[in-house]
C-alpha cells in the first residue's frame, strides 16, 4: 500500500520532470534548449592569434580573462632561421648579415642583389604577396594611396614612380626585414626570404612603370641615333 509521503514524493518528482522538460524546450524555436556540458560536442569558435587561456572552471575567471586578452602568437626565438630542405633554396637558409642601422641600410643597398631571376612568373608571384601585405599602404600601383592611408589618415608612403623610383633592391629588401621609419613595421616574421625577394621584383616592376625593364633616357637616345 502506497503511503501519502511516497505519493507526494512521486507526484513532486513527476511535476519537476515535466517542468524541466518544458523549460528545456523554451519558446524560442532556434534555442537548443538546456544543454548538458555543451563543450563536449559543440566546438568553440577560436579567434586566430588570441590566447584563450586555461579553463575558467580550473582557475579564477579574472585570471582567465587576463589570458584571453593576451595574444597567443609568438615571434620566433631571436637568431632562428627558417630552414628549407629544398637544395635549390639553400641560399635562403643563411642568416641576414646586415644590421638594423643606417650603415646596414646603405651596405645592403650597395651589395645585396636578388638571387631570384626577375621573370613574368616571379613578378606575378610577388604581386600576390604585395597585394596581401603591402597594397593597403603603398597602393595598387605603388603610389602611396592605399586604403589605410586614404581612410585612416596615416602618412603617405613615397611613390615607387617618383621619390622611390631609384631605390635599390637591396634597400627594398632591408626595409622589409627591419621596417623603415615609424610607419612601416618589419615584415621578417610574416614573409620568409624568398617571399621578400618576390615582393622586391614586383616593386621593381612598379618602379619601371609596369614593365619588366626600365626604358632609360640613354637607351632611348641610342635608339634614336641608330635610326
Amino acid at each position: 500500500m502506497r503511503t501519502s509521503n511516497s505519493t507526494s514524493t512521486y507526484t513532486l518528482g513527476t511535476v519537476l520532470a515535466v517542468v524541466l522538460l518544458m523549460s528545456s524546450c523554451g519558446g524560442d524555436p532556434n534555442s537548443p534548449g538546456v544543454e548538458y556540458m555543451p563543450d563536449m560536442y559543440r566546438s568553440p569558435a577560436i579567434e586566430a592569434y588570441v590566447d584563450f587561456g586555461q579553463d575558467p572552471y580550473m582557475i579564477t575567471e579574472d585570471s582567465a580573462k587576463v589570458q584571453r586578452n593576451r595574444q597567443g602568437a609568438r615571434l620566433p626565438v631571436a637568431g632562428t632561421i627558417p630552414f628549407a630542405l629544398d637544395a635549390s633554396k639553400a641560399q635562403f637558409n643563411m642568416p641576414y648579415p646586415y644590421p638594423n642601422s643606417n650603415d646596414g641600410y646603405e651596405a645592403a643597398g650597395l651589395n645585396l642583389k636578388s638571387p631570384i631571376a626577375m621573370t613574368e612568373a616571379t613578378v606575378e608571384q610577388g604581386k600576390v604577396i604585395y597585394t596581401k601585405f603591402c597594397l593597403h599602404c603603398h597602393g595598387e600601383k605603388g603610389e602611396g594611396d592605399g586604403g589605410v592611408v586614404k581612410n585612416g589618415n596615416y602618412p603617405t608612403p613615397p611613390s615607387y614612380t617618383a621619390a622611390l623610383k631609384d631605390l635599390s633592391e637591396g634597400k627594398i629588401f632591408h626595409a622589409m626585414v627591419y621596417g623603415k621609419n615609424v610607419a612601416m613595421g618589419p615584415h621578417a616574421s610574416q614573409l620568409n626570404k624568398e617571399e621578400r625577394w618576390l615582393v622586391v621584383h614586383y616593386v621593381k616592376y612598379l618602379q619601371n612603370g609596369g614593365k619588366m625593364q626600365r626604358e632609360t633616357a640613354e637607351a632611348t637616345a641610342t635608339t634614336a641615333a641608330v635610326n
